[in-house]
């Protein structure tokens, strides 16, 4: 599993645009934002918090990546 952990550079990319789409949410209005957005929001933030990110570890198993 620990090959599976992004980086800090990774990490900071992911928070930084989880801001950016929970910012467009709040000034859109929460009830007005499709329940689709809060999606990768909350994933990017997941990412940047804990360093797994699920998009990256299923595409290295798709495309058999083994770097």
């Amino acid at each position: 599993m620990k090959n599976m952990l992004i980086g800090k550079p990774m990490r900071f990319f992911f928070f930084a645009a989880g801001l950016v789409i929970w910012l467009g949410i709040y000034l859109t209005g929460f009830n007005t934002a499709s329940w689709v957005l809060y999606l990768p929001a909350v994933f990017f933030i997941f990412a940047a918090v804990t360093g797994i990110c699920p998009g990256i570890i299923l595409s290295k198993k798709l495309f058999k990546d083994e770097s």
